[in-house]
């Protein structure tokens, strides 16, 4: 999870990409000129910045370049347009923009930027410290009880049989299935904080087919219920596709 600032004068798409990175597990802020975008990147010290190029008050070129002369280009950029030419698109990367993405921005391609960008962040930050858990009350104990020498007793699986799952065995096969599946789908959205990617990809399902399966085994997912509607809707020129290119 990465927190990310969305820089956009457009409502639509500042609640497009919002929901859509979201949806991937993100805290999305969004600001809608430069100016509330630099109260935001002092505040909220994003880990992302997706910046537009053509805003009513400063352009975003402009913003990167008063960024990088204050020294405080720390955070990696990634630059959006419609209509920027490829000087524009050069200039922003010389100044050390990793990526630009051009209106109408396909999911793929948004998704996979992102990804790339967060990646580059984490490499530059270098490696988080690992927490270190102290253990509970009860191995604590069983440190206590065991003989010098004897072996740990084995940990029983999680989820090591259907008992443990509570699902009935006595009901239908299909119900049992549908059932255990449900479980399962639960249990990867809250270990994937919610990423519809990271769980298709564990599952080894399409996108697509993971929010029908979800859908059909009435799995809540709050605002991902919502984008799974527009990921399933049918193309339509005036509202966009949820899945097909996000336009200016």
């Amino acid at each position: 999870m990465a927190n990310i600032l969305v820089v956009d004068d457009e409502i639509g798409i500042r609640e497009l990409l919002s929901e859509i990175l979201s949806d991937e597990g993100h805290v999305v802020t969004t600001a809608e000129s430069a100016a509330s975008a630099r109260l935001l990147r002092r505040d909220s010290q994003p880990d992302l910045i997706l910046l537009d190029i053509w805003m009513p008050d400063t352009d975003g070129v402009t913003l990167l370049k008063e960024w990088v002369a204050s020294g405080q280009f720390t955070t990696p950029v990634i630059m959006m347009s419609g209509h920027a030419t490829l000087e524009t698109a050069g200039e922003a990367t010389r100044l050390g923009a990793l990526d630009f993405l051009e209106k109408p921005i396909a999911l793929a391609r948004l998704l996979g930027a992102v990804r790339n960008a967060l990646d580059h962040g984490q490499r530059l930050r270098g490696p988080r410290p690992v927490p270190v858990v102290a253990p509970g009350a009860e191995e604590v104990a069983a440190l206590r009880v065991r003989p010098p020498g004897a072996e740990a007793p084995p940990r029983e699986p999680a989820a090591a049989s259907a008992q443990s799952l509570a699902i009935n065995l006595d009901q239908p096969l299909r119900e049992a299935r549908d059932q255990f599946e449900r479980v399962y789908f639960e249990y990867q959205l809250s270990k994937e904080s919610y990423s519809m990617t990271r769980v298709a990809d564990r599952a080894g399902l399409e996108r697509t087919h993971l929010y029908r399966k979800l859908k059909q085994l009435g799995v809540e997912l709050g605002r991902g219920a919502r984008r799974a509607e527009r990921f399933d809707a049918p193309a339509s020129p005036a509202a966009g596709v949820a899945g097909g290119p996000l336009d200016d």
